[in-house]
């Protein structure tokens, strides 16, 4: 593949010292009974088996990549591979950087970052990378199996044309939601498609190929293990002809996958507390069984009827960030035990969510006509199977439950806590550094907690059902920014990622970041997690800062070229800095300098006096109309407002586009997690395996988790199958 790379590479590398720490569990494990471990054991099983689905979610070339890699460390310790390459004439950084490459790889479940969706690369040549693996001991054992992947994607790990840079649809980037070729319009002619069979993209990717008359085809196909038609009416299976064109819908994606998925949750059922987890443990492995998105969601039904659980998991194609479209789900599952302690301060939180719903900036019409208390837990994370890990979470998905039945809403503590020493801080003065070092976990716990409960869990859709009924007054509720009747709502068919493509997840991270500033200056919220006085003053002033200073590094994750965003919160927190930024009065400033090494620089400063009138009128203002936007299905309006302020330009003040220069060159690395597994010893008890916090640690856990089942086997097959579609 012939290519033009860019001439600075160093975006697309992985530092040798990039931070690595352990998500630490262990106590809280241990803490289990024997029936917990195993339930906790099963589903992780469940989830990781569901994780390799990551792979071929992010690049045609991830699953020829992981299977490169499991075989040169399975057949030897990373030491005796190391003192072998060395002899094959590489030298201590290159295999270092190799190591760096293969840990990078295994903790984003593909060779494009999770945060940022940018490629990256080995650090070494490719030259040097064949001599390496022709120095090994898989190599010995099996040439030919080693020399065909190397033919199959040793170009593809190393090029970097403009398309390949990052993840996107059509010339944007790389996508396997989607067949190779692709657009934007195909995109659009599917979603039509789906909404008029009331289909829902979680569980799906789309494919165009053409018939032997050369006119298309489409195909949109559903993840299961199942692969006939057989009782495939209420998926809707089948032939059909849409506008015209020729469209298939077929199930069997990802199959024997999703049956080592299925297996493993009929296992942890037997290990269940209760009927809600045995009867949600059967609704997901049939939905992953037979590719009924439906059985997810009753599932999802009893899981949030499973209240306070001593473990706690979730499990599906569940955050649409990464479809470039924005509407089809990543594989994700988790398997984590509760933190009591930590619990009870969210418990409060939910406890008093009443009184503060009321202090949102919209009127009473546009809530939810009733608050269903959720669950809102810390948890210790044992295992996360997917291409990363978040700090939050608000769950399940699906408009309908979360509006009329419920959600649950999760803090990861052990993410939250998991940091290296000395940790540098750049775009700050040296005096909100110390502070913002100080402070930056207990305001980002706040922060968290506010997000989740009170902005993913705040405000209501506008809906006309199937009989034509409203689900608010119609003659009365008055729209806030023109003062008319409502023009515009959700149609029964409608959710409100089909409703809003592309912006949906950004959009409503941005809604939900706002509400946990406009929320975390009322002194009886900073309460409840034990801030008050000038403490809580604090805690509100970095806060606010560690956004406006978010806002700032989110110019890495802008691709200038095609104007996109390449990371839907980051996103978000860059619209936030320019509504305060368009606020004036002094609130927030951003300094242009030259750093300590003679290089451009620049720091954020945010007037503190200034963030309970200023700030917060900016934010009340922009806060209502994402709101009230997003309840009446109002994509014109909000899309037009937020492109307005994602755009980076410069004709500004502060230059956005040059500003992402400086922004780029003092970029540091974001860290990756080591995470155990577990295993059942001679005597059938589940026991934990950790793991060094070190590139190899990270090599030596997925190496361990993927042996036995016929992974490699099972990988290979899945991409022969997918092969046509991206080459």
């Amino acid at each position: 593949m012939a290519t033009t790379q860019p001439t600075d590479l160093s975006q697309f590398l992985i530092p040798n010292d990039v931070p690595i720490v352990t998500l630490e569990c262990k106590k809280a494990f241990q803490a289990l009974t024997s029936k917990e471990k195993k339930y906790a054991h099963y589903l992780a099983k469940a989830s990781w088996c569901g994780g390799l689905i990551c792979l071929f979610q992010t690049s045609p070339e991830a699953p020829l990549i992981f299977l490169l890699l499991q075989k040169l460390f399975k057949a030897e310790d990373v030491t005796v591979l190391k003192e072998k390459a060395l002899k094959a004439g590489l030298i201590d950084d290159e295999f270092q950087a190799f190591l760096t490459y293969a840990a990078a790889f295994f903790a984003n479940l593909g060779n494009y970052k999770s945060f940022g969706d940018t490629k990256f690369i080995p650090g070494l040549s490719k030259d040097k990378l064949v001599s390496l693996v022709k120095a090994s001991a898989a190599y010995t054992s099996d040439s030919s199996s080693l020399d065909e992947l190397i033919s199959l994607c040793g170009d593809a790990i190393y090029s970097l044309s403009k398309k390949e840079q990052q993840l996107g649809l059509g010339d944007d980037g790389i996508t396997t939601y989607f067949s190779g070729n692709c657009t934007m319009a195909d995109a659009e002619f599917a979603k039509r498609f789906m909404v008029e069979k009331n289909i829902d993209a979680y569980n799906t990717r789309l494919f165009k190929t053409q018939d032997g008359d050369g006119k298309v085809v489409y195909e949109v196909r559903l993840a299961s293990s199942q692969t006939g038609t057989e009782d495939g009416d209420s998926l809707k299976l089948g032939a059909y002809t849409f506008e015209g064109l020729a469209v298939n819908v077929t199930r069997g994606d990802y199959s024997k996958l999703m049956k080592l998925v299925s297996d493993n949750l009929l296992k942890a059922k037997e290990f269940g507390a209760n009927d809600h987890e045995k009867k949600m443990l059967e609704l997901y492995a049939r939905s992953f069984t037979t590719g009924s998105l439906q059985d997810h969601m009753d599932g999802s039904r009893s899981w949030i009827k499973d209240k306070g659980p001593i473990v706690e998991h979730y499990i599906g194609f569940i955050e649409t960030y990464r479809d470039p479209f924005g509407m089809r789900g990543e594989w994700e599952g988790f398997v984590s035990m509760v933190n009591k302690e930590m619990s009870a301060k969210f418990g409060n939180l939910v406890e008093n969510a009443e009184n503060f719903l009321p202090l949102l900036p919209w009127p009473k019409a546009y809530e939810k006509d009733v608050f269903l208390k959720p669950d809102f837990t810390s948890l210790d994370i044992l295992s996360y199977a997917s291409s990363g890990i978040p700090a939050g979470i608000n769950i399940p998905n699906y408009d309908d439950i979360r509006q009329d039945e419920g959600f649950k809403n999760v803090s990861l503590g052990n993410v939250l806590s998991a940091h290296t020493k000395d940790q540098k801080v750049t775009f700050l003065t040296n005096a909100d550094k110390e502070l913002y070092s100080t402070l930056k976990a207990p305001s980002f716990e706040v922060q968290v907690g506010l997000h989740e409960l009170l902005g993913h869990g705040s405000g209501k859709l506008f809906i006309k059902d199937e009989k034509q009924n409203f689900n608010f007054d119609i003659e009365n509720v008055k729209h806030t920014e023109t003062g008319e009747k409502i023009q515009s709502w959700y149609e029964a068919n409608d959710n409100y990622d089909s409703k809003f493509p592309i912006i949906a997840s950004s959009y409503e991270e941005c809604r939900a970041e706002c509400v946990g500033l406009y929320l975390c200056l009322n002194k009886n919220v900073l309460q409840i997690f034990g801030h008050e006085g000038s403490a809580a003053d604090d805690i509100i002033y970095i806060n606010w800062l560690n956004m406006v200073r978010a806002g700032l590094l989110a110019l890495e994750f802008f691709t200038p070229e095609s104007k996109t965003w390449r990371q839907a919160h980051m996103q978000a927190r860059y619209v936030i800095l320019r509504v305060l930024l368009e606020a004036g009065n002094g609130l927030v400033t951003i300094q242009k300098s030259t750093g300590e090494d003679g290089s451009p620089d620049a720091t954020v400063l945010l007037d503190r006096g200034k963030i309970d009138t200023v700030g917060k009128e900016a934010i009340k203002n922009f806060l209502r109309k994402l709101q009230v936007f997003k309840a009446t299905g109002d994509y014109p309006s909000a899309k037009a407002m937020y492109d307005g302020y994602s755009a980076v330009q410069d004709d500004t003040q502060e230059k956005f586009l040059s500003l992402r220069e400086v922004v780029l060159s003092r970029k540091l690395p974001r860290r990756m997690f080591v995470q155990v597994n577990t295993k059942t010893d001679a005597d059938g008890e589940v026991v934990l395996c950790d793991y060094e916090p070190t590139a190899a640690g990270i090599v030596q856990s997925f190496v361990e988790r993927f042996t036995g089942s016929d992974f490699e086997l099972i990988v290979r097959a899945l991409w022969d199958k997918d092969r046509a579609q991206f080459y």
